[in-house]
C-alpha cells in the first residue's frame, strides 16, 4: 500500500485507526549497539498514533534483529479497486500471502474499510468490513498486520564527520536507508532516530541501494539537506566506489558512456539503451586475484542514474560478483547480459519470476524482488509459524549474504573544500 498512516506495535491487534492527535514528545536512552537489551522507541508517524511501550531492538548472532509488532497501512482506493471486493483486492494485487490469510484477516477486522471518503476519515468513522464488501472511489482500506522484519547486520552506522549542519555515514551493506518493503525499523533513518531520540529527523541527502555499503550524507536542517544537494545536482562533488566484480578487468582506465533506461518501470529494472538517458562511468582496475577470478574494480561516476556502476559493469561484461539481478543467469542468461544481449520482455518474464508477480507499489518493486531473491537465497525455512499470525519463520542469513560487492569510499568537493573517506570492506582487500 502507499501511504502509511499509523504504526501500532503491541500484543495485542489494535483497533480501527482513531482520531487523529499530536503526539507527546518522549525521550528513552540511546542504542548501545552488540548488547541484547529491551528498548522502547518514539517513531515519527504523521496522522494516526499509538505507540504502546514494546520491546523493539535486539543483537543476536551478529545481527540487529526486530521482535515481531502490529503493524497498520492504509491507502485510499485506486481507480483500479474501484468496484471490486475486498477479499478480490488483496488476493491478487497483495500476493504474499494466500488467500485464506486475507479471508480470515477480513473476518478478524484486521483488514477492513475504514470510512466512504476522506472527510469521515478524519471524522473518525466506523470500520466496515466483509468477504463481499465492494470498494468504492474515496474509501480508505486499512490493514494491520503482525509484521515480521529481515535482520540485518548489528554492525553500527559509522560517524565519518559531523557538525551542526551535516553528518557523513558509513552505512553498513544490507540495511536501507529509508523504510521500504519488508523493512521499517531496521533502515537507516529509524536506527539514527531510536539512536539519537524522537527530535532527531534525519533527511539522506545522497542514495545507496539497501545492498550496498559506505559513504553517506544524512543533513540535521532543511538548509543543510537544500545545500549538498544543490552541489550533487550542479556536479560539482566527485565521487569514488570499489566493487568486486568477475573475471580479469581490462587494464588501463575503461569509460562506459552508454545511456541508460528503466526498462521496466513496475520492477525499477535498468539496462543500457540508445534511447536512455546519458551516463558516464570511469573504471580502473586496481587487483586482480586469478586464483578466484575476480577483480577489484575503482569506479567513478560521472552521472548519478539509477543502479548506474552496476549496469555499466555488467554491459562491460563484468557484473558484480555477488549481484543477486544483474549477475543472475536465471534472468539474463549465460552472458549475463554482457554488450546488453538478451530480450528485455524476456528479461523481465524471467525476472517476475523471481518474486511476486503483482504489488501494491511500482517503485517499491525491484526492491521487493531483491528482498524475495535475497530471503529465498539466504534463509530457510525452520518449519515453524509465527504462534500469533502463522507466518513462516526463516533463519538467519550469513554476514556473505546481506550485501552486494559495491561500496561508496570517497566523495569530495571539486574545489577542494572538503572530502571525506571510509575504509574499505574486507572483500575489497587484496587478500579478502
Amino acid at each position: 500500500m502507499d501511504t502509511l498512516i499509523s504504526e501500532l506495535p503491541g500484543i495485542e491487534p489494535p483497533s480501527p485507526p482513531p482520531v487523529p492527535r499530536s503526539p507527546k514528545p518522549h525521550l528513552h536512552p540511546k542504542s548501545r549497539p552488540h548488547e541484547v537489551k529491551r528498548k522502547q522507541h518514539q517513531h515519527n508517524v504523521t496522522k494516526f498514533v499509538n505507540k504502546p511501550p514494546n520491546p523493539l531492538y535486539y543483537f543476536e548472532d551478529g545481527l540487529r534483529k526486530v521482535y515481531p509488532y502490529y503493524f497498520t497501512f492504509n491507502t485510499f482506493c485506486k481507480e483500479r479497486w474501484r468496484g471490486k471486493s475486498l477479499l478480490e483486492i488483496f488476493s491478487t494485487e497483495f500476493r504474499d500471502r494466500p488467500v485464506e490469510y486475507y479471508a480470515a484477516a477480513i473476518a478478524a477486522g484486521t483488514v477492513c474499510v475504514v470510512a466512504t471518503d476522506k472527510r469521515t476519515v478524519l471524522a473518525g468513522a466506523p470500520a466496515r468490513a466483509g468477504l463481499d464488501t465492494i470498494v468504492q472511489n474515496g474509501d480508505m482500506i486499512s490493514h494491520t498486520m503482525h509484521r515480521h522484519e529481515p535482520p540485518v547486520t548489528d554492525q553500527p552506522i559509522g560517524i565519518v564527520y559531523e557538525d551542526d549542519g551535516i553528518i557523513a555515514i558509513s552505512k553498513p551493506a544490507g540495511v536501507p536507508v529509508h523504510p521500504t518493503g519488508r523493512y521499517n525499523y531496521n533502515s537507516v533513518t529509524e536506527i539514527m532516530k531510536h539512536e539519537r531520540g524522537p527530535d532527531f529527523l534525519p533527511m539522506p541527502c545522497n542514495r545507496l541501494d539497501r545492498l550496498t555499503s559506505g559513504l553517506m550524507f544524512i543533513a540535521k536542517t532543511r538548509d543543510a539537506a537544500d545545500a549538498f544537494m544543490n552541489q550533487l545536482k550542479s556536479r560539482t562533488i566527485r565521487k569514488q566506489y570499489v566493487a568486486r566484480v568477475n573475471g580479469k578487468f581490462p587494464d588501463g582506465d575503461v569509460v562506459c558512456d552508454q545511456p541508460i533506461l528503466q526498462i521496466s518501470p513496475k520492477l525499477g529494472l535498468n539496462r543500457v539503451k540508445a534511447n536512455g538517458k546519458h551516463a558516464k562511468t570511469l573504471f580502473r582496475r586496481i587487483h586482480y586475484n586469478a586464483q578466484n577470478d575476480y577483480s577489484i574494480v575503482e569506479c567513478h561516476p560521472y552521472t548519478g542514474r539509477t543502479h548506474q556502476l552496476r549496469v555499466h559493469l555488467q554491459y562491460l561484461g563484468h557484473p558484480i560478483t555477488n549481484d543477486p539481478i544483474y549477475c543472475n543467469r536465471k534472468v539474463f542468461g549465460p552472458s549475463l547480459g554482457k554488450g546488453g544481449e538478451g530480450d528485455d520482455e524476456d528479461i523481465i518474464t524471467r525476472l517476475n519470476k523471481m518474486g511476486k508477480s503483482e504489488v501494491a507499489e511500482a517503485e517499491a518493486y525491484h526492491k521487493e524482488i531483491v528482498d524475495e531473491h535475497q530471503k529465498r537465497k539466504a534463509e530457510k525455512m525452520t518449519g515453524e509459524l509465527c504462534k500469533i499470525c502463522d507466518t513462516p519463520l526463516y533463519s538467519d542469513p550469513g554476514p556473505h549474504e546481506l550485501g552486494i560487492y559495491l561500496h561508496a569510499k570517497r566523495y569530495e568537493c571539486a574545489d577542494g573544500a572538503w572530502a571525506y573517506e571510509t575504509s574499505l570492506p574486507d572483500w575489497a582487500l587484496e587478500d579478502g
